[in-house]
């Protein structure tokens, strides 16, 4: 049976966003006041503007880092875990009631569409005092997948 093979495949910033838009799990690295990583499984979106965004609560420690050190990473994962992700670096911006309130509407959008009930939902928002983290991208690695080094499969496979 053939190896799969690990790939690499660079990208500009429009392919990374088509990349994100399809893809909602994501690991958000922030940095803890020590200095240490702060790793957060987080549902996020891209919206607009081409900003991942995640929402979360102001307590919450990676929106108390975010806000702290706002230099983060993203990891992107797909559905099934062997195959394609992205690491993305940003600058994250927090938003807190009431200004993230519109943010949170293009949050939801960018997963699951249309909500039927957008005042209700605002509403939600509100009474859970929810924020949003908005990261910009900055500098991403290449979209990659997993697997055996192309000369090591090939070695593997002649055996």
């Amino acid at each position: 049976m053939p190896r799969s093979i690990a790939t690499t495949t660079t990208i500009g910033l429009d392919e990374l966003l088509d990349f994100v838009r399809r893809r909602h799990r994501l690991v958000l690295l922030t940095s803890r006041a020590d200095g240490g990583p702060q790793l957060s499984p987080v549902t996020g979106g891209v919206d607009d503007v081409g900003r991942i965004v995640v929402s979360t609560y102001p307590d919450r420690a990676k929106a108390r880092n975010a806000e702290r050190r706002p230099q983060v990473s993203v990891l992107v994962l797909s559905e099934e875990f062997n195959d394609a992700w992205v690491q993305v670096d940003g600058e994250a911006e927090v938003l807190h009631m009431p200004d993230a309130l519109d943010g949170l509407v293009d949050y939801y959008r960018s997963i699951s569409g249309e909500h039927p009930d957008w005042d209700e939902y605002r509403e939600a928002m509100r009474l859970q005092g929810k924020s949003l983290i908005r990261i910009t991208p900055t500098r991403w690695g290449p979209i990659a997948t997993g697997g055996f080094p192309a000369d090591v499969a090939a070695r593997l496979d002649a055996r």
